[in-house]
């Protein structure tokens, strides 16, 4: 699971990297801090079933506070995007070279308008250029992959008389795109399988559905603080109603996780409170009354956006579930006694041999049969995950 983290520069997208990692990044509000991709681990929130099974979980990669399980997640805070990216300009083509591996993209937008469209100061700038700029240069971009090699592609199959979607599924695979994602995308788009007769035209179309399937994007409409910013994310969801838009503070996030790692409050991120337990300067003090009134308060149901954002991803936008594997079915244990110790993300549709693989490769070639560990029921290879099953995996 890969989720980038894109927009153009001095969005405040780095700052939303650092606050759903805690990662040391470079923030400065001039473009092209970040030049080197940024690499992290932030986390999707979910209720753990350690609640309803009254024991108390032991993860052994993430955490679990107040019953909620923080799943491990993949981020890249890639260099910012501006205009021309696609033909270099910037940092372009780094920047796009770096999200194709990416299953999801957050972009982050400057909701206040006071960046232009290369992220430098300005006033009364509209958001929704930002949007529609991200989308066509993605679009170019995976154009300008797919297009050199099309000629060539489309003679070699009907020389070869190979499947089409699944030799596009070979030729594009580097770009995180399956046979399924190319037939939806024909689909989608009313067009036939007969490659070679595409028009340009045609030709695109297919590459920007494609692109919307294998790379769907959701909105952070970042810097919910400023004045300008309420107006112009009733404008973006206007406009965009068929994307998710999530108001955000990732500098208040930040604020708050920082806050916690340091003892002086008490926060599961993602809640729309919490609570002061150290020592707060009267700096601190007001910084923290600000958060909680401005932001928390007139924001509840998504808190400061950061943790919705990451949740909306991978649950909404790519219909995620979580498999518990344990290898103690009466006691949800592993063999050294933790409870429910590993949460895995599953694609949907993935069946229990599909959990097999995931835990490991060699535990998958020598699955036999999979039980539920709540009702002891035997489950075949082909048995179709659902979201929170706890599952004991049998092997030879």
């Amino acid at each position: 699971m890969l989720i980038g983290v894109v927009g153009k520069p001095n969005t405040g997208k780095s700052t939303f990297f650092k606050a759903a990692t805690l990662a040391e990044v470079t923030i400065a509000s001039y473009p092209f801090t970040t030049i080197k991709a940024n690499e992290g681990i932030g986390f999707v929130k979910k209720e753990c079933p350690d609640k309803e099974l009254k024991l108390e979980c032991k993860p052994n990669h993430g955490f679990c506070l107040n019953n909620q399980r923080f799943i491990p997640v993949k981020l890249l805070d890639v260099a910012g995007l501006v205009p021309g990216a696609h033909q270099g300009k910037g940092l372009g083509n780094k920047f796009l070279d770096d999200l194709r591996q990416a299953d999801v993209l957050i972009h982050i937008v400057d909701a206040s308008g006071t960046t232009d469209a290369e992220g430098k100061a300005t006033q009364d700038y509209d958001p929704c250029q930002d949007i529609l700029f991200l989308e066509e240069e993605l679009d170019k971009w995976f154009y300008g992959i797919i297009s050199e090699k099309w000629k060539t592609l489309t003679r070699k199959m009907q020389v070869e008389g190979k499947k089409p979607t699944e030799e596009l599924a070979i030729q594009f695979s580097g770009l995180k795109i399956n046979e399924n994602m190319i037939k939806q995308a024909i689909y989608n788009q009313n067009l036939n399988e007969n490659f070679a007769k595409w028009s340009d035209e045609q030709l695109f179309s297919f590459v920007s559905e494609m692109r919307k399937i294998s790379k769907p994007i959701i909105i952070a409409a970042n810097k919910i603080d400023l004045p300008t910013s309420k107006q112009n994310i009733k404008k973006l969801k206007t406009n965009f109603s068929h994307l998710i838009v999530i108001p955000c503070s990732a500098e208040s996030e930040l604020a708050l996780r920082e806050a916690a790692r340091d003892n002086l409050i008490e926060y599961v991120p993602g809640n729309n409170d919490f609570k002061v337990i150290g020592k707060v300067n009267e700096k601190q003090i007001k910084a923290l009354e600000f958060v909680k009134n401005k932001i928390l308060k007139e924001n509840s149901s998504t808190g400061t956006g950061v943790q919705d954002c990451l949740n909306t991803a991978v649950f909404n936008l790519l219909k995620y579930i979580v498999a518990y594997p344990v290898e103690n079915e009466n006691h949800y244990t592993d063999k050294n006694n933790n409870i429910l110790p590993d949460a895995k993300l599953m694609p949907p549709g993935s069946r229990a041999i599909d959990l097999a693989f995931a835990i490991h490769t060699d535990i998958g070639k020598k699955f036999v049969a999979a039980m539920d560990a709540r009702t002891k029921k035997r489950l075949s290879r082909e048995y179709e995950l659902k979201d929170n099953d706890i599952i004991r995996i049998m092997t030879k």
